[in-house]
This record gives C-alpha cells, structure tokens and sequence, in this order.
C-alpha cells in the first residue's frame, strides 16, 4: 500500500515557479522545495531560506583539529616526552603550527562533509519524486514545487488551490 508524499506542481517559467514559492513561503509551509533545471537568481529570498548552517560545522571541525593539534604536540613533547634537545623549550606554538594548521584543514573538511550529511539528511537510498515519470522533466526544462504531506499546516484542499495560480499540472506523488 502507497501513502502520498505530497502535492507537485509544474510550472512552466521561473517567474511563475518563484511567485508560487512566495504564496507557500507566505502561507506558512515548513516542509515545502522548488525543483529547477538550473539555478534561479532570487529564489533563495522567495523561498525565505537563510544562510547554511554547514560553515559551523566546518569552525567546529577546524576549531576542534587546530586544539587537538595543540594539545597533541603539548602533550607528546612538554609531558610525555619531556627531554630538552639543544636548549629548545618543551612547547613552542612555533614548531607546533605546520601539524596545526594541518589538522585545522583536515578536520574542518570533515566538519563541512559531515554537516553537509547531517542536514541534507543524507544517505537517503529512495525519495519518491524520483519514481514520478513528470518529474523527470525537472533536469530538461520545467520547473516543481513539492508540498509534502508531512507538513503540519497541509490540506490538500487548500495546497491545491494556493499551487494552482500559473501552475501547467498538479498532482499527488505517492510514496512506492
């Protein structure tokens, strides 16, 4: 038995595509996206995104590599290790920088795929939309807006009626 995913509809511009995600943003939708076969300019601001959380994930990551780095050489040689070799100190943040700043990369990078991961709710190894035949037009030259069912505030009554100004096709996509 099939459950319904959400409602699609199919615009035939950007400009419509991007005038039906200000009345779903505006109607107060919460699991809602707009589908296109390339980025369009402003629709960042139509559908009321805000900036990505990806980049602390990524200060965290660096943050986390750059102390561990610190911590590590401190540890290695001012505690664990500690045999004065020519007059050296037992820790300069000096000679502890190139390992550092290695692991600041590093581990910034990992923070930047892990968050990307996490939010993007990733692996995800089906989505409903990509068994609908209509959809697969989305690469080639039309443009979707999917209401999901799981919105709190869906009605198909009322989603249906606000997705229809401008929109070629409307329909439901079931969830195999």
């Amino acid at each position: 038995m099939s459950r319904a995913h959400g409602i699609l509809a199919e615009y035939p511009t950007p400009a419509a595509a991007m005038a039906a995600a200000v009345r779903v943003r505006d109607a107060g939708y919460s699991r809602w996206d707009v589908h296109t076969p390339f980025p369009v300019h402003g629709m960042d601001e139509a559908m009321g995104l805000k900036n990505s959380p990806v980049g602390w994930f990524t200060f965290l990551g660096g943050l986390s590599g750059y102390t561990g780095g610190m911590l590590m050489i401190w540890f290695m040689n001012a505690y664990h290790y500690d045999i004065v070799v020519g007059g050296k100190p037992l820790f300069s943040g000096f000679y502890a920088f190139p390992v550092c700043y290695e692991l600041t990369i590093l581990l910034g990078a990992f923070g930047s795929i892990l968050g990307m991961l996490i939010l993007n709710r990733l692996p995800r190894w089906h989505h409903p939309l990509l068994s609908n035949l209509r959809f697969a037009q989305v690469t080639h030259d039309k443009f979707f807006l999917v209401i999901e069912c799981d919105d709190v505030k869906y009605d198909e009554a009322r989603a249906r009626a606000l997705l229809q100004a401008g929109a070629d096709h409307i329909e439901m996509v079931e969830d195999d």
